[in-house]
C-alpha cells in the first residue's frame, strides 16, 4: 500500500478532462466561458494552468496564458476575447515540477446576443406598458382622464392667495437634491406653476437654492412662470439665488429668510435630509400655510407632523401632469398604475398557487411558478 501511495505522488499528475468552450449567452460579446471535469488526481495536484490559442490565418498562434487557477476549480470565463475569431483552449494540471495537458477544448468564437432569454417576462411586461400607454392616450384625445385629487397641489392657489393677502412673499426651498435627480425635477414642475400663480397675484417668490444648476433651472422656471402669466416685469432675479452647499448652512440660511421674511406660505418640494424638520419647524413657528413633498421615506413622518399638506412620493412625480393636465402625461399616469394593479394581481395569485403547492405537495400550477421564477 505505501508503494502505491509513493508512486501515485511521483507520476505526473493526470489532465482535466471534457474540456468544453462555449460562447457565454446573453452578454453583449466579447467573452468564452470554459468547463472541464477535474483531474482524478485533483486533490494534489498545486494547480492548473489555462492556455488559449487563436486562429490567424488558418494557423493557431502559440499557446497564451489566459489564468492560473487554484485546485478544484473547473470554471473560468475568458473575458478578453474577439467577436467572430475562432478560439480553442488546453489546461496544464501542475504537480511540483510535473505537469500533464489535457487536450483541446472545441473551437469555439464570442458574440453578441439581441435578446436576453432570461428576460422575456421584462418584454412581455414592456409590451403590456405599452398598450396601456397607446390606450389610454387614444382616450385622453376624447375625454379628460381621471386622476384621483391630490389635497396639496389642490392647496396650491390657496396658499399663494393667503400669503398675497397678508402682503408677503412666497418662500420656494428645492431641498438638497441635484438637477440629475428625479424629486428636483418634480419640484421645478411645481415650482412653475407656483411662479405662474404668484405672477397672476403679483406677489413676490423667493427660492434659495442648494446646488448651482439647480439655482440656474430655478431662475428660469421662475422666469417661465411670470412670462406665462403675462406679467414678466415682475420676476426679480435677485429673488431666485444660490444659498449654500453646505447642508446645515443651507438650513440656517434658509431659516434666517423666514425669520426676516416672514413668508405667508412654504413650499418644500424635493430630496430632504435630516434639515426637514428643521425647516418645516421653523416655517410653522411663523404661522406660514406649508406645502410639503419628498420622495424620502425616512423625512415624510416630519414633514407630515409639521406641514398643512404633504405629497407623499409618487404625488410628487404625478405632479406636473394634475397640474398641467396634459393628455400624454395622463396617459402615461393611468397606464403605469393600471400595469402596478396588474403586476399586484399576479403576484397575489402567485402567493395563492405557492400556498396551495406548499400544503398539498402537488405543484399544480408548474407553469406559473417557472414565470415567476424568471421574475
Amino acid at each position: 500500500m505505501k508503494i502505491i501511495l509513493i508512486f501515485y505522488f511521483l507520476i505526473p499528475p493526470l489532465p482535466p478532462s471534457n474540456l468544453k468552450a462555449n460562447d457565454y449567452p446573453n452578454d453583449a460579446g466579447g467573452k468564452i466561458e470554459i468547463k472541464w471535469d477535474l483531474s482524478p488526481m485533483d486533490s494534489i495536484i498545486d494547480c492548473y494552468i489555462i492556455f488559449r490559442q487563436e486562429k490567424i490565418k488558418d494557423k493557431w498562434s502559440l499557446p497564451e496564458t489566459l489564468s492560473i487557477l487554484k485546485r478544484g476549480t473547473n470554471y473560468f470565463l475568458d473575458s478578453n476575447c474577439k467577436d467572430k475569431i475562432e478560439y480553442r483552449y488546453f489546461i496544464r494540471a501542475v504537480k511540483g515540477e510535473e505537469f500533464s495537458d489535457s487536450e483541446f477544448s472545441n473551437v469555439a468564437i464570442a458574440s453578441a446576443q439581441w435578446f436576453h432569454k432570461k428576460r422575456t417576462s421584462v418584454l412581455i411586461l414592456l409590451i403590456v406598458i405599452i398598450l396601456f400607454l397607446f390606450y389610454f392616450l387614444k382616450r385622453a384625445k376624447r375625454e379628460e382622464l381621471f386622476i384621483r385629487k391630490i389635497p396639496g397641489l389642490d392647496a396650491i392657489d390657496e396658499a399663494v392667495g393667503r400669503s398675497t393677502e397678508l402682503g408677503r412673499p412666497l418662500l420656494f426651498i428645492l431641498g438638497l437634491g441635484t438637477i440629475a435627480e428625479i424629486p428636483t425635477i418634480a419640484g421645478l414642475s411645481i415650482l412653475k406653476r407656483v411662479a405662474k400663480k404668484a405672477g397672476e397675484y403679483e406677489t413676490d417668490i423667493i427660492v434659495p437654492c442648494y446646488d448651482p444648476v439647480v439655482y440656474v433651472a430655478a431662475s428660469e422656471t421662475v422666469k417661465e412662470g411670470f412670462i406665462e402669466a403675462g406679467r414678466p416685469d415682475l420676476f426679480k432675479e435677485g429673488n431666485v439665488f444660490f444659498l449654500s452647499y453646505d447642508q446645515f448652512g443651507y438650513a440656517a440660511g434658509v431659516d434666517g429668510i423666514m425669520l426676516r421674511e416672514r413668508p405667508g406660505a412654504i413650499f418644500l418640494q424635493g430630496y430632504f435630509y435630516a434639515e426637514s424638520l428643521i425647516l418645516a419647524e421653523t416655517g410653522n413657528s411663523i404661522g406660514a400655510i406649508q406645502i410639503s413633498g419628498t420622495t424620502a421615506v425616512t423625512q415624510l413622518p416630519f414633514f407630515i407632523a409639521a406641514t398643512d399638506y404633504t405629497l407623499i412620493g409618487e404625488e410628487m412625480y404625478a405632479a406636473s401632469a394634475y397640474l398641467t393636465r396634459d393628455p400624454l402625461s395622463l396617459a402615461t399616469i393611468k397606464g403605469e398604475d393600471y400595469v402596478k394593479i396588474l403586476l399586484i394581481i399576479i403576484i397575489t395569485l402567485g402567493l395563492v398557487f405557492e400556498t396551495i403547492a406548499y400544503f398539498t405537495g402537488k405543484d399544480i400550477f408548474h407553469f406559473l411558478k417557472n414565470f415567476f421564477e424568471v421574475i
